[in-house]
């Protein structure tokens, strides 16, 4: 991937003030989403950096990261393990509270979603606290899962969220 393409993805992201609560600057992929060109560079930068060695899963959060989650999966021919809120899941779970820098929330993990031994790509759309992400990860570790890395299309480094993360290879070609 090119300095210019992460400078392209970057522009494209639109800063909304106060949402969704105020005082927070919430950085909006929608852009990206809704430009065919953009969103396959930013799947493509993904994919690029893990073609080579594939995951045997990529897990992804609730909800921008099934976007990006899922069309990498299908580029990269492996499955996919979706982490939801509490209470969205159809199976039995496995579950994790955590803190956000707006409140708490619960996430759930279908038992059967990795299996012991798995090679887990956790990826997200954007990295802020660390919480969500290292929730996730704990989940995917109780079922016995590896995550072998954490890919965000976006980290908000003032928040340190990589902190949370320590020992753990991060990926997120745009920093703001």
């Amino acid at each position: 991937m090119s300095a210019a393409t992460a400078e392209q993805l970057k522009a494209a992201v639109r800063d909304v003030p106060d949402f969704p609560i105020p005082g927070i600057l919430f950085k909006d992929i929608t852009p990206i989403l809704g430009d065919p060109r953009l969103f396959r560079a930013a799947v493509g930068l993904f994919a690029e950096r893990h073609a080579a060695r594939p995951p045997d899963r990529i897990a992804v959060m609730e909800a921008r990261g099934f976007l990006f989650g899922a069309a990498l999966a299908d580029r990269l021919g492996v499955g996919l393990a979706v982490i939801r809120k509490k209470g969205k899941l159809p199976y039995r779970a496995v579950e994790a509270s955590y803190a956000l820098e707006y409140g708490t929330a619960t996430l759930q993990l279908h038992e059967d979603a990795v299996r012991p031994g798995e090679r887990v790509l956790l990826l997200d759309d954007l990295l802020a606290t660390g919480g969500t992400a290292a929730a996730c990860a704990g989940l995917i570790e109780r079922l016995g899962g590896r995550v072998t890395e954490m890919d965000f299309l976006i980290e908000l480094a003032f928040l340190r969220g990589r902190e949370k993360l320590t020992g753990r290879t991060v990926f997120a070609p745009i920093v703001f």
